[in-house]
């Protein structure tokens, strides 16, 4: 009987991203489910039955999502380019604006921690594996 075993090669994700990236990416899921969980999960489960809970359902999504993550680090990874993405935009046009300005909410310096923290994220996305599947990559036929 003939055994069969996989080659990792360019057309494979895992053949183009390390074993330990993605163990860091795992990581990363891992963050979100505990942090998130932590914040998120009891406002779910126990809120005033008129709150908005638009940030909360938003929030518990990403949650939710990161547990898939754990397990599909690549697949997922538009879920970590999505919290990059939001917290590039705090940086540059509230947090960046609100420091120069002197005028802070009082919640900026929790804000801007927590926020800055998504910097590491810089440093974890494998940017290579970005380029080639989400930028370079042919997209989807239209029609």
């Amino acid at each position: 009987m003939a055994s069969i075993t996989a080659t990792p090669d360019e057309t494979s994700p895992i053949g183009t991203v390390s074993l330990v990236r993605l163990y860091i990416l795992r990581a990363m899921y891992l963050v979100l489910v505990i942090g998130l969980g932590a914040m998120i999960v009891p406002e779910i489960l126990s809120h005033e039955p008129a709150s908005r809970g638009v940030i909360a359902s938003l929030l518990g999504a990403v949650w939710l999502l990161a547990f898939v993550g754990l397990r599909y680090p690549l697949e997922m990874l538009p879920l970590l380019l999505f919290e990059f993405a939001w917290k590039l935009i705090w940086m540059a046009f509230y947090g960046l604006p609100q420091w120069l300005s002197g005028q802070r909410p009082p919640t900026f310096a929790e804000d801007s921690f927590n926020i800055a923290f998504g910097a590491v994220l810089l440093v974890i996305i494998p940017w290579g594996y970005v380029w080639r599947h989400y930028v370079k990559r042919p997209g989807a036929r239209w029609s």
